[in-house]
């Protein structure tokens, strides 16, 4: 004697269907993580985008409060920025930085921010700023710079 194995239509498009609705979860997902990094102000090297009118504390918001503060004491990812302008490298003391920053032997000034803010991997070779690539615009980096250095 012969089985039958009855397979309504209705059991195979319930199965289909819930493959097609786990399917589309997963992309939206999967969409939905690229659209944040993407979106992330630090993921990559930044451009000025018709910022002219952009205030220092704007363009710090823009660029780099993803990661710090210029509170005292208000460390995140990053260290906080307060007194930035004078303080020796990887010197804050409740904040663990990478050995590169806390060995790079120098004190923050203007210039130095300038350049680090532009490409902080020429600056220090394996700090930990990832995924931040730099800021391109110097008019950027200006505001930004007179920013903290006004915020001491």
């Amino acid at each position: 004697m012969r089985e039958w194995h009855l397979v309504t239509p209705l059991a195979r498009s319930t199965s289909i269907d819930h493959l097609r609705h786990r399917n589309r979860v997963f992309l939206i997902s999967a969409l939905s993580v690229l659209a944040c990094m993407l979106s992330s102000p630090s993921a990559l090297p930044q451009a000025s985008q018709g910022t002219e009118g952009v205030s220092g504390q704007q363009a710090f918001n823009n660029a780099c409060r993803t990661c710090h503060m210029v509170r005292e004491g208000d460390n995140r990812l990053g260290p906080n920025l307060h007194k930035i302008v004078g303080r020796k490298a990887g010197s804050l003391p409740d904040y663990a930085f990478s050995s590169a920053m806390k060995e790079a032997g120098f004190v923050w000034d203007e210039d130095k921010l300038d350049r680090f803010i532009a490409n902080p991997d020429e600056v220090v070779p394996g700090n930990s700023m990832k995924p931040y690539g730099g800021l391109s615009s110097s008019e950027d980096r200006k505001k930004i710079i007179a920013f903290l250095a006004q915020s001491q």
